[in-house]
């Protein structure tokens, strides 16, 4: 990664504050952009995170279709970790 993507994001992740430090009281006048921000990001990290796993994991059987199983159990349960981290960025944009 080069400096300036890195300091792209870590702007990104500032505008995003806000969501985190809300109170759980009245939400009047509260300012969405943030928690929109937040939420397209994780969206697209994860579905670029899965297209590379089902990606592997299609090599993978391609090469050694012996083990098209026990790649395809692995291939589920870590879909699920990288979808459930989509998910926690939307409840934490709940509260």
């Amino acid at each position: 990664m080069t400096v300036r993507n890195i300091l792209f994001l870590m702007a990104l992740m500032l505008i995003a504050v806000p969501t985190f430090a809300q109170t759980s009281g009245s939400t009047a006048g509260t300012f969405v952009l943030p928690g929109a921000f937040a939420m397209a990001i994780a969206s697209g990290l994860c579905g670029l995170a899965q297209g590379k796993a089902i990606s592997a994991s299609v090599e993978g059987i391609a090469r050694n279709p012996g083990a098209a199983g026990p790649i395809r159990i692995l291939l589920i349960l870590g879909l699920a970790f990288i979808e459930s981290l989509a998910l926690f960025t939307f409840v934490n944009i709940g509260k």
